[in-house]
């Protein structure tokens, strides 16, 4: 078996000071370390129990129509959440909305496009809570 040590998700971004703006900005990620110099310089963020490193450029965006990539963030309270994000101007693509499988979501996208997922997970769900163990 692989030994994981740790690991990230990386975006190319069309225009990195542009997406730097809006994850550490707009999302308010904080910034865990930043290499190299220019506009294509690193910089990495927390994630919760990850990272997201945005470095380099990217010519094209990612495709928009593809389910292949999503960023799932699960956040502590989507309400408070969507308040403040609205405030920032960061586009909803989706309001919360209750799924059925009980989960919490709301859909919003990076400056590339990239759709983001953020997940409140209530108390009673059993992600977080599993009766009998």
């Amino acid at each position: 078996m692989v030994h994981v040590l740790g690991s990230r998700v990386l975006l190319r971004p069309t225009d990195p000071d542009r997406s730097r703006a809006f994850y550490g900005e707009q999302l308010g990620l904080a910034v865990h370390r930043e290499f190299g110099t220019g506009p294509e310089r690193g910089t990495v963020y927390f994630l919760g129990g990850g990272f997201l490193e945005l470095s380099g450029r990217s010519e094209e965006a990612p495709s928009t129509a593809s389910p292949a990539v999503r960023l799932w963030l699960q956040v502590e309270d989507i309400t408070a959440a969507h308040e403040e994000l609205t405030a920032k101007g960061v586009g909803i693509v989706r309001p919360p909305v209750e799924e059925p499988w009980g989960l919490i979501e709301m859909w919003i996208a990076d400056p590339d496009g990239t759709p983001i997922v953020l997940v409140e997970i209530p108390a009673e769900h059993p992600l977080r809570y599993r009766p009998g163990i």
